[in-house]
């Protein structure tokens, strides 16, 4: 038989997982919300830099060039290194133009003073065209997520901010409502028991 105690247990057990997956979310939502801000921030506040979050950039690889090693609509991080880090064989992302190259230093030379990197794509049969400066170079290559360049192009749109602050409220307004009725009923509860209480002290007065 079906004891109103188990589903008092059961309901209990529902009303954590909920509360556990709606708190995940918002942790998600918020955290999404805080990458996209600091992104924005930065691209106004300099538009001639890859934005960073933590000294961390991100981009979404477009060109064959560094296959097999990066495959196009790879997402690739990168992180500033100082010039005495940077050896032959590492990866950089570096200006050319007003486009970002990602290619590997395979040669590191002096010219006037300073040494200057000799890039090339590992897919490419023959070195780029003149060098790159330190000047030059957004950061060495840490790591990347295979074939999530389609994602993270939609998690960094302005819409996807909009539509992120919008459930965000909406969770937390639900949330909210949820804590309501659960301590209206705790209230109403205790009124019921302390009548009942109340009851069975009258009767056993009379």
């Amino acid at each position: 038989m079906y004891k109103l105690s188990d589903f008092d247990k059961s309901s209990k057990h529902l009303y954590r997982l909920g509360r556990i997956f709606s708190t995940t979310t918002c942790i998600i939502i918020l955290f999404l919300i805080i990458f996209n801000l600091t992104l924005l921030i930065e691209t106004y506040i300099n538009p001639n830099k890859l934005p960073s979050f933590l000294g961390i950039k991100s981009f979404v690889i477009v060109s064959e060039s560094m296959e097999p090693t990066i495959m196009t609509n790879d997402v690739i991080f990168i992180t500033q290194s100082e010039k005495e880090d940077l050896e032959v064989g590492d990866i950089i992302s570096f200006h050319v133009g007003d486009y970002i190259n990602t290619h590997r230093i395979v040669k590191i030379e002096e010219r006037n003073g300073q040494d200057v990197y000799i890039t090339k794509g590992d897919n490419n049969k023959t070195e780029d065209k003149g060098y790159v400066e330190y000047e030059d170079i957004e950061g060495k290559y840490i790591f990347k997520l295979s074939g999530f360049g389609t994602v993270t192009k939609i998690l960094r749109s302005k819409i996807t901010l909009v539509v992120l602050l919008i459930l965000l409220v909406l969770i937390s307004y639900h949330e909210v409502n949820v804590s309501k009725r659960k301590l209206k009923r705790k209230e109403e509860r205790y009124e019921y028991n302390k009548k009942l209480l109340d009851d069975v002290n009258s009767k056993r007065k009379k």
